[in-house]
């Protein structure tokens, strides 16, 4: 991983997570009642904070996946697109993206602006982690589960080259120096 050494320390155990993931389950409850829904799972890093929030989640909703990826981010030149789309149709449909972090705002704005243009009814956007100190758009995280002012996070989801996704709670990657 890079030939770089490293030091892993806990920032949000598996119990808290646990904890988080089943209010955030029961504010999404309370707001779409009865209304069909459609959860949308943003792949890779969102596949363990999705598969537990849709345990918790009582009003049936049909569950869809998309992947996108993105080039060039942090330079004048952004390029964002699918490499998996969703399957089902959105239109006049409420509908739940849910991510793991949501960190500058470019890959999350794409994805937003490209569900809007399918007619849905309502877009609101679920993340793990609201992570705000390099956000350069203006992005939404309308379900929060914590807010982090910095640092390399992996754990429940988030990688580091493809590493640590499978760790029930979140850490900090200190680098050594």
């Amino acid at each position: 991983m890079n030939g770089r050494r490293y030091t892993l320390t806990p920032v949000f155990p598996e119990e808290a997570i646990a904890a988080r993931v089943r209010e955030i389950a029961g504010e999404i409850n309370s707001l779409y009642r009865d209304e069909p829904l459609v959860i949308v799972c943003v792949l890779k890093g969102g596949f363990m904070f999705f598969a537990d929030l849709v345990k918790y989640i009582t009003i049936k909703p049909e569950l869809e996946f998309v992947r996108i990826s993105s080039y060039g981010l942090g330079t004048e030149s952004k390029s964002i697109g699918f490499t998996k789309d969703v399957e089902l149709s959105l239109e006049n449909k409420h509908v739940l993206l849910v991510e793991d972090v949501v960190d500058t705002g470019y890959s999350m704005q794409f994805l937003i602006r490209q569900l809007q243009s399918r007619g849905v009814k309502s877009l609101r956007l679920a993340a793990l982690i609201d992570k705000r100190e390099r956000r350069e758009v203006d992005v939404t995280v309308d379900f929060a589960g914590f807010r982090l002012d910095e640092g390399f996070i992996v754990g429940y989801g988030l990688d580091f080259a493809e590493h640590h996704r499978e760790l029930p709670g979140i850490y900090e990657v200190v680098f050594d120096k």
